[in-house]
């Protein structure tokens, strides 16, 4: 089992998913990029943690939309 997410790190990652819908991939270090330019982030860990979990909802929605 994981680390559960706290609500602020799924907030904001569905926040730019919904704003920049196309922007996002499934790869975590192009994603990492990509925050840096969009957040002003002071800390790494969170960056990451959005990160992190932006991949996670992208690789999500591909595999629905493969299997529907």
């Amino acid at each position: 089992m994981g680390r559960v997410r706290p609500v602020f790190i799924k907030k904001i990652s569905k926040e730019l998913i919904e704003k920049y819908p196309n922007v996002f991939s499934n790869i975590f270090e192009e994603n990492k990029k990509l925050l840096d330019e969009f957040l002003v982030l002071q800390s790494k860990v969170v960056r990451n943690r959005i990160a992190g979990y932006i991949t996670h909802l992208i690789k999500n929605e591909r595999i629905e939309n493969e299997f529907s």
